[in-house]
């Protein structure tokens, strides 16, 4: 089953994968990064006006890392507004992923506290600087094989 901005996209010929929906019904889908920007303006043109929320995570050790978008249609008179989740899988070796600063303003602390903890480079936001560690922080503290300098007491436990 296809939700509507996936038949949408299907119709146009756009490349995505459906990830399904969650136990809200919210439609997931995954973006390839490189396509991401075409989608992201494609989205917002398609009535996906207001980023909810923009997050990451690391999906496992040494593996890929996950930027995920959610978006909302805000309509007047709609009491349950439309909303999408957008997944973005990057590499570990090279995370580099566009900006939807661009497009929508909210995600400029979003995709600075990614940064910040992934270490996922947003290319083209204008202010992508750390914003919750110090600047001379060494390594992404989120990242499943992070190991933290100089912390002895786990690894001197007996």
């Amino acid at each position: 089953m296809q939700g509507r901005l996936s038949a949408w996209l299907v119709k146009h010929e756009l490349v995505h994968r459906s990830l399904g929906f969650d136990y809200q019904g919210i439609e997931t889908l995954q973006i390839k990064p490189e396509d991401w920007d075409s989608i992201a303006v494609i989205s917002y043109v398609y009535g996906y006006n207001y980023l909810r929320s923009q997050c990451a995570y690391d999906v496992s050790p040494g593996g890929s890392l996950a930027s995920v978008y959610h978006l909302t249609r805000i309509q007047y008179g709609v009491d349950q507004p439309e909303e999408v989740c957008i997944k973005v899988f990057i590499p570990r070796r090279n995370p580099r992923i566009p900006s939807v600063f661009w497009i929508w303003r909210s995600a400029d602390f979003q995709e600075r506290e990614s940064y910040d903890m992934l270490g996922i480079f947003y290319k083209n936001h204008p202010r992508l600087k750390r914003i919750l560690m110090p600047e001379s922080w060494i390594g992404w503290p989120l990242r499943k094989d992070y190991i933290t300098p100089n912390f002895y007491e786990i690894q001197d436990a007996h």
